[in-house]
This record gives C-alpha cells, structure tokens and sequence, in this order.
C-alpha cells in the first residue's frame, strides 16, 4: 500500500496563487488544505480552494482520445491532427492555422504552444482566453511603463493606509486578498469601493461610488485634475521620472472640469466624489486594486491608463503601500503573458514592433520562418473561422462556445471550420465541435509553474497519476511537433527542461532592457525545479533579486520615463433605448469558477447559488411586471438566454446582473456570451463583457418540475430546464410553457425506470401534478420526479437526502415517498450561506433569533464566515434583518 505523503502545490483557480498542501492517506485518497509556508496564502483558502479535493473524481473526465466521438490510439488522434495542420498550412499558408489556447495551462506548456505556433509554423494566430480577462491591463501598462509589468506585491496591502478597489468584487473573486485588506480596516486602513453593484465587497468600506458603468474614465480624469488644482501632484517625480504630463492632465481638466461635472456624468453624488478625491489626494500610502470591471471594456485600456496617471502624477509608485495594482482572474494568465501567449506579442516581453527583437528569438529558437507580425486576437480569430480564412483550429483548456461574446456566431464558426481539435480534461460546449478530441492532465497531475497576480513564481505538483490515457499539455504539443517535422526544436522529456529555457530566453541578450528576466534560474537543476520554493521575477543572472518594481524613478522605455497617456471619457458602444431598456452587466460567483467544469460538479459549491438568475432592481422588476422566482427571457442584439429572476436592493433601478457560469452543461441555454456585445478596445483588443443594452420580459410557464436522480443528464425538449449537484447526483428544475399534462408526458420521458414494478406513481385526477419514484433494486431511491403548477412543488430536501444515504426505504418511507414530506420531522438548514463549512440560511436565522448579533458570535457559534470570509455580507444581512424586525 502507498505511502501516507504531502504534496506542496497551488491552487488551479484565480490569480491570487494560494499554495496548497495535498495530503494523500496510505490508501490513496487525498484532502487539501491551505499551505501556511505560502507568501501569497499563509495557509488561506476560499469556498473553492477549500474543496479541491472534491473535484479529482473521473466522473466526466476525457479518458482516452477521440475522432468524430469514436474512441482511438494516440497516434491516430495526434498523426490526423499534425496531417490535418500541415495540408491547411501547405495549401493555405501559416496565417490558415490557430490555437486558442487557456490562463489554465502552465507556463511551460504555454511556452511551448506559442513556440510552435510562432517559431515554427510562422504565424502570430496564438491568443488566449487572458484576451478575455486581462488584455487591457497589459496594453496600459505597456503605453505606460513600456513593458507589461505589475509593479507592487501582496505586502503592500499591509503597508497601505488607503486601498481602492475599482472593477473588483475582491471579496468574492479574491476572498484571500480580501481578508488581507479588510484585517488592514481593522487597523485604520480605509477602504474606497467603486462599482456600479452593491456587492459584497461594498458591503464592508468606507466609502462606496455606484458610478454608471463605463464612466471610469471620466472619475479618474476628474481625480487627476483635482491632485493638480489641489497641489498634491509630486513634481520632482514628474520631471525626473515621467513624460508627457502636460497633455495627459490638460485633457483630463478639459474632460472633467469640476466635480460637478464628474458627479453629473457618473451617477453620483458630488459630495461622495469630492470625498473621494479628498482621501486619495490626502493619503500617500495608496494602493488602487483593478480587475474586469475596468478591463472588460471597449475602453478598457483608456480606463487602465486614467488610474496609471494618477498614481504616477503623485509618484505613489514602487514604494510600500503604494501603486496601481491589476489583479488576475486565472491561476496562470500573467505566465501565458510572459512566454507571448497573446498574439499580438512576441515572447518574453518582446514585441513584434521590434524587429530586432523578433531576429533575436528566431536566433535563439533557430527558427528562421518565424512570424513577423502579430496574429488574431481572439475575437478576430474567430471571425477568420467564421469566414474560412483559418482552416484548422486547436482549443486547448478552455471553452469558448461559452465564455466568448456573441457566442452562438462562435459555435456556428466551430461547426463549419474545417478541423478542429480540442484539448481538454472533460467535455464541454465546446468539445462538441472537435474532430479530435485530445484528453489532457488535470490539476493534481500537472507538473510545472504558474505566476500569480503579484509576479510570483510557485510550482504546480502532481501526486495524483493521470488516469486512463491521459497526457501532459506540453507533451502533446511536443508530439504534435513532431508529427509536422520539427521534432528537434520540441525533444523535451521533462516539464524542467521547458523551464530552462523559458528563463534563458528571458535572459537572452537581455542587459537590463526587459525587467522580465528569469536569467538566474536558466541552470536550475533536476532537483533545484523540483524543490522550486516560490519567488517573484524578475530573478536575473547578475543583478540584485527584486520584489517590489520601480523603486528607482527608472521604467523599461527608451528614455527610462513613464509616460502618461492622455486619455478622455468615451461614449459607450451601444446605448439602452426602448427596445432595450436595461443595462446587462455580467461577473463571477462567490463559489463557481469560469463555465463550471470543476466547481459545477461539487455539491458544497453550488448549493448557495443553484439556477442561474438575473439580478433586477424592485422597481425594474415591477415595471417589467417581474417577481421574484419568475423564469425571465433576456434578450440582446446578439441572441437570449433564460434565467430565474432575483429581485434585490443591491441592483442599481435600469441595471441588471447575471453570473456568467452557467454552460449547456447546467442550463439549457443561460450562458451570458450568448448576450455580449463582440466590440473591442481598439488597443487591447479585449471586448465588451460589463455593458450590454437588454430586454427582459416574463416567459408565460404552465407547469414546473424537478427531477432528482443519480443518472447524469442532458434533457432535451424543455423550454427551460438547469441542474446543480448533489451529494449522490443531481437535482434538475424543468419548466415549460405546456399545459401541466404535457409538461408531466415530458418529465415522465426522463425516468430510468427498466421494471414496472420498481415505479411508484400519482397523478391528480384533473391532471394537474404528477409525482413519481423509481426504486432499485435494493429498495433505495434511485430518483423521484415531481410536476405541478408553477409555484405549486413541494419541497424536496428529504428527496434529496435519499440519494445520498442509497438505504432501503421503510414502508413508512415508500409511503411519504410521492407526497415528498419525510416521515418524521427533519430540519431543513435552507440555502447554504456558508460553503466552506456548510452552513445554511435557516441556521444561521435560528442563531441570530438566539442572540448571535455579531459576525463574531455567528463564527464561535457556527463557524460561519470564518475562513475565507466570503459569506460574511449575507450573514450581516440576515443580523440586520433582525434588528430590523425587532425595532418594528
């Protein structure tokens, strides 16, 4: 028998980088917990980090390699897909070929991906689906330092005095970070939040800015015009270490004049604006924290570069506590950004603008067919699909017939390009479309690197084995290479191997130029890779090892000065009108995690938040003759969705929210990219995902129903049906626009039932509801299917529970069975709030109406709030809704 054994690792999700322990017991099954050795975790972990170990199952998982769904060997899949890009490339050229490629590979897998595209095909079609998240970010730190660089680390949160997070809901999309700054609060550090939403991060700062989407621009303009009628510019810094101020603060006071002005044109309050400009201008230890709210814009490169000149017209730059701050949605796009993963850039920080450069990297790769010019950005690459000009497509690690805008033009370009080969751990909207279907390691097989939000390098380990077939990312680009005759520029054997020359590429014939610069780990041996503790970059060969960047006045430019880039408030691309009334904004939820691959399939995860659902002011919702639970049709220029309609306070009134998670795998059709504008920052190249005119109208339901089963399904002929897991299976929420007598004809279909005597059945006479079960052949449930009216279903946890005990049901049991009531009185704890202990809404009300009136008491009593601290805002509402109660 194995060994009992620990595993150091990081965590797969969002940019924070949080190491993790893996404990694997002598009879192999492995828990995680937070590793508190880790500088970016000190042993913290979020709702989702915490239950890592909940998603190692196979249920699901690609297991061995596939031609049009007909399982194969790996050397027909991998000579069909080498032949197919070859005979495209022969015929057409380099630019007939694509990868679309994923924040979730590692960085040596990245680096090889766009070696091969780049190097050896010679072509710039790599992008990555960082376009999505992180491409503005890149494009304002490179007009504005020269090179993409974040300049700060996580420590500056303890040094600051003042933290503004813009675009962020920190506490939900990087709890762990959160929880660093709000123990700050707890110290005096105060807490600016600007965004359009009530959301949970707002809930815990000192000031909140509910400022009209799109308008950062014209706020942050109107900051920088106010540090320079206020004085508090620092003009040593300006004139030694910056160009171009003049202009950039002349347009800033031409765009925003006065706060009136900004007031006017954001939605906000003079008073709260002026307040705002008065703490920023008056604290020196500022840090401003940014994320897609100011990235996913279609000018969301001008957003990045307004909250740039502010910090470096005060100079608040490379110093403790200090400095813009871009934080990153994946566990890896800051190393697909550093190997070249986008298309327009080259690698390691060099750029096709360069021809020196890209001389310099055919030299190194020897690689004379080079590109020459930069590729497809993601949503071009798939309009070229779209149109034919690219003829061969390879998917790796992500899914964009969800997560891409204008979604449904993305699957009908999948459908008819002519080769498309996806590769991936599980299957998904996208693996639909795959003539070749290529089945990759997961996390806690992967063996590499990742670089998190605050340039810090931490390994990926495995101690798991890759089931099945399975292959490492990078191996199957190696084989791929082989197989088109370039096998000696991709002969690696170890991921240690990739590493070296990453870093020395970093370094080559660099003397200072690029501050990427891995140079001092280009000789890490066997050994030394293995053990990798993390460290930030850059690491260079022969100068002083950094943490924090630009300490010294000096930027990456060719005069060494940051540049300010004078920028104005732009008018949105399209504008709500009558035929669409509401603003569309689309973001994460607390516990799932992109188009819910992992984070779908674990039942903790998705009990808070089970159906997908619009968020809609009270009084949208009655304007549009909406409440709360009604199935609502959304519709934009661009395609609908159907979701369930969540009326809360926390919406602005002509604004509406919608998570962006739910695929065809959950939902019968709620993914938001099927909404979302394709219009792009003409800079980045990134689109349009926060702002998109939408009408919502109440689809007219006859009947609901809810099927709970063990069996793994994808129903067809519903107007509207979603799932969510289970301890034991699945839960799914059918609903239709039939008379209740079809809908039960429907629903009934879906019973797994081989014997009739395993089936217990009713049906009311005048055929409005219908409950079944279906017994096994033990005497447990196997499922249940319930049908009535809309409104009319009765409550399903007992049923539920059934599915994870698998005991023979008592004739008590079989008895209550169709009524759907247990026997004997069972508590129902609710919705669960808190998912990293798992404890529901009707628990924690039972604790607040004993006298727990404090986040405090609720965690010593519950442990509610306690970790990750994500939950902590729900909880409060539920405090304040009592002493409300009480004081009436």
């Amino acid at each position: 028998m194995e060994e009992a054994r620990e595993v150091r690792t990081t965590c797969p999700y969002c940019g924070v980088g949080c190491g993790v322990v893996a404990e694997i017991a002598a009879g192999g099954k492995a828990t995680v917990r937070g590793d508190p050795e880790h500088p970016a975790n000190f042993g913290r972990l979020c709702s989702k980090g915490a239950a890592l170990a909940e998603t190692l199952g196979l249920d699901g998982r690609l297991l061995q390699p596939e031609i049009q769904g007909r399982q194969t060997s790996w050397d027909e899949a991998l000579d069909l897909a080498a032949a197919k890009f070859s005979d495209a490339i022969a015929e057409h050229g380099p630019d007939s070929v694509a990868f679309y490629v994923s924040g979730q590979l590692l960085t040596e897998d990245y680096y090889l991906a766009n070696k091969l595209m780049k190097g050896f095909i010679g072509s710039g079609n790599i992008d990555t689906n960082s376009r999505l998240c992180m491409a503005s970010s890149v494009a304002g730190h490179r007009r504005a330092f020269g090179e993409d660089i974040v300049p700060g680390v996580y420590e500056d949160f303890e040094h600051a005095d003042l933290i503004v997070l813009t675009g962020s809901n920190t506490a939900w999309c990087h709890p762990v970070l959160y929880q660093r700054m709000l123990a700050q609060r707890e110290r005096g550090t105060r807490i600016v939040v600007i965004d359009p939403r009530r959301t949970a991060t707002a809930d815990e700062c000192d000031l909140h800015l509910a400022l009209d989407p799109g308008t950062d621009v014209l706020l942050f303009n109107g900051l920088l015009a106010h540090l320079v009628q206020s004085g508090k510019i620092d003009a040593d810094f300006i004139r030694t270490s910056t160009s171009g101020f003049e202009a950039a603060a002349a347009l800033a006071g031409a765009d925003a004049p006065s706060v009136a002005r900004v007031a006017k044109g954001c939605g906000l309050v003079a008073t709260d604006v002026q307040a705002f400009y008065e703490i920023f201008a008056g604290t020196e230890r500022t840090v401003t924290v940014y994320s897609q709210g100011v990235n996913q814009s279609a000018h969301g490169t001008d957003k990045v570069n307004a909250i740039l000149n502010c910090h470096l017209a005060t100079g608040r730059i490379g110093k403790p506590g200090m400095g813009p701050f871009s934080v990153t949605g994946q566990p890896n796009a800051m190393g697909g950004r550093e190997v070249g993963g986008l298309a327009n850039q080259l690698a390691a920080h060099m750029d096709f603008a360069d021809q020196a450069a890209v001389e310099r990297v055919s030299r190194f790769w020897k690689a004379p067919g080079i590109a020459r010019r930069g590729g497809l950005k993601a949503v071009d690459m798939f309009q070229a699909v779209a149109d034919g000009r690219i003829k061969a497509l390879w998917v790796m690690g992500t899914n964009p017939a969800v997560s891409m805008p204008d979604a449904s033009r993305v699957r009908a370009a999948l459908s008819k390009c002519d080769f498309v080969a996806v590769s991936d751990v599980t299957r998904t909207d996208t693996t639909r479309y795959a003539d070749v279907l290529l089945p990759a390691a997961a996390w806690g097989e992967k063996d590499g690197t990742v670089t998190n939000s605050e340039r810090r390098l931490s390994r990926q380990r495995p101690f798991v084995l890759s089931p099945g077939e399975v292959k490492a990312d990078w191996r199957i680009i190696c084989e791929v290479a082989a197989r088109m005759g370039f096998g000696d520029a991709f002969a690696y054997q170890t991921p240690a191997e990739i590493f070296r020359e990453h870093a020395a590429l970093s370094a080559f014939e660099n003397n200072g130029g690029r501050l990427f610069d891995l140079g001092g780990l280009m000789d890490l041996s066997d050994a030394g890779y293995a053990g990798f503790a993390p460290r930030h970059w850059p690491a260079p060969e022969s100068r002083e090892y950094q943490t924090r960047l630009f300490a010294d006045g000096r930027f990456p430019t060719p005069d060494g000065r940051a540049r300010f880039v004078p920028v104005r408030q732009e008018a949105t691309a399209f504008t709500v009108d009558a035929d669409y009334p509401l603003a569309l904004n689309t973001g994460r939820l607390r516990d799932q995690w992109h188009t819910m691959t992992r984070t779908g399939t674990v039942p903790r995860l998705m009990a808070n938040t089970p159906e997908p659902a619009v968020d809609l002011n009270p009084a949208d919702a009655a304007a549009h003759q909406l409440k709360d639970g009604d199935l609502a049709h959304l519709s934009t220029r661009f395609g609908f969705v159907r979701a369930r309609v969540r009326v809360t306070n926390a919406q602005r009134r002509g604004h509406a929210f919608m998570p962006m998670h739910w695929s065809g795998q959950f939902a019968a059709r709620a993914a938001t990219g099927l909404l979302s504008s394709p219009v792009t920052d003409p800079h980045s190249g990134q689109p349009e995902l926060k702002h998109v005119p939408v009408r919502i109208v109440r689809e007219n339901t006859g009947w609901a129903g809810v099927l709970i089963t063990r069996r793994d399904l994808r129903p067809t002929g519903f107007v509207h049906w979603s799932r969510y897991a289970v301890e034991g299976g699945w839960v799914y929420e059918l609903t239709g626009t039939e008379p209740p007598d079809q809908g039960i004809l429907l629903a009934r279909k879906l019973l797994g039932v081989q014997r009739q005597d395993q089936l217990l059945e009713y049906t009311d006479r005048r055929g409005l509801a219908y409950r079944a079960a279906a017994i096994d052949e033990g005497g447990a449930m196997a499922e249940a299917v319930l049908v009535a009216a809309p409104d009319q279903l009765p409550t399903r946890d007992w049923l539920v529970s059934l599915l994870a005990t698998r005991q023979p049901l008592s004739p008590a049991d079989r008895h209550a069975l169709l009524s759907g009531r247990s026997p004997a009185p069972m508590p129902a704890i609710g919705r669960v709030v808190c998912s990293c202990f798992h404890v529901g809404v009707n628990q924690l009300a039972s604790a607040v109406a004993a006298g727990c009136d404090s986040l405090e008491a609720i965690g010593s009593t519950l442990r509610a709030g306690t970790n990750c601290g994500s939950c902590r805002s729900e909880i409060r509402a539920i405090i304040d809704a009592r002493h409300v109660q009480a004081a009436e």
